[in-house]
């Protein structure tokens, strides 16, 4: 029971870290926020473009755009914070010392994914708290409990897709993070962030129902727009269970293969 508690606390104390390097760069994570914001925004405006003159249609639009663009922004988030981290640390050196630190490495990757999801239910509640005032919009007809529930399900999936992502900036700090948009930037093309899978070529819309965010973007879109109940999304909410309970186990796996990797060619040196 100690050592459980010991290893809980070394995870809290990476989660700590982290949050006091965010505050050590706090200006730049206001320009990052400030950034995402406007991003969004921009996604919204698109949608009242489209809507036309129609109040109704430009307000379904609106909320079909925004949903997807503040659930990326959120998923984007998990999924890049945990390669982020790794990246981070080769580029102050200091990715030695933490892998020689006495705690297990799933202790070390639990604490990543801690921060992961607190810092990334802060900032996206930033970004939606400044769409829903800048469009007027309200929540009221929204199932938002449902909502939430979907948001946790699909967050263990991205999670462990970040732990996988986060073996690029472990092998390689010059061009590994650019690796790890390439990758988000796939999963983006096909979880139909902006648009509906439907509407993917023939030979591309397969790839769509191998993405957790196809299903995350669905359920929740039916949660917010239509009110829809647990059990409506349920199919989908199960899918995304199964996933996030496959993926987490494989990108701990990965990434324990890439550390083996890198320490035995000592790729983990910044120089030399």
């Amino acid at each position: 029971m100690n050592s459980v508690t010991g290893e809980m606390k070394a995870s809290v104390a990476f989660v700590e870290r982290n949050f006091n390097l965010a505050r050590r760069y706090a200006s730049w994570e206001v320009i990052f926020v400030l950034w995402n914001v406007v991003h969004v925004l921009t996604i919204g405006l698109i949608g009242v473009y489209m809507g036309g003159d129609d109040p109704v249609k430009v307000r379904q639009s609106v909320l079909f755009l925004i949903v997807g663009a503040v659930l990326w922004n959120f998923l984007r988030l998990l999924f890049y914070e945990v390669a982020d981290a790794v990246a981070w640390e080769r580029w102050e050196g200091t990715i030695e010392y933490t892998f020689m630190a006495p705690v297990y490495r799933l202790t070390h990757l639990v604490g990543q994914c801690l921060y992961a999801v607190l810092y990334g239910f802060i900032r996206a509640g930033i970004v939606l708290l400044a769409v829903v005032l800048f469009f007027s919009l309200s929540l009221v007809d929204a199932n938002l409990q449902t909502a939430a529930v979907v948001l946790a399900a699909g967050s263990l999936s991205f999670l462990g897709m970040g732990l996988m992502a986060a073996v690029f900036p472990l092998l390689s700090p010059e061009k590994g993070a650019r690796a790890s948009d390439i990758f988000g930037t796939l999963v983006l093309l096909i979880s139909g962030v902006y648009y509906d899978v439907s509407v993917l070529p023939d030979w591309l819309r397969p790839l769509s129902t191998y993405s957790p965010g196809t299903y995350a973007l669905r359920s929740i879109r039916k949660a917010l727009l239509q009110n829809a109940s647990l059990a409506e999304v349920g199919g989908d909410l199960v899918i995304l269970v199964f996933t996030g309970a496959l993926l987490i186990p494989l990108g701990l796996w990965v990434f324990h293969l890439a550390e083996v990797y890198a320490k035995r060619t000592g790729r983990l040196k910044r120089s030399g």
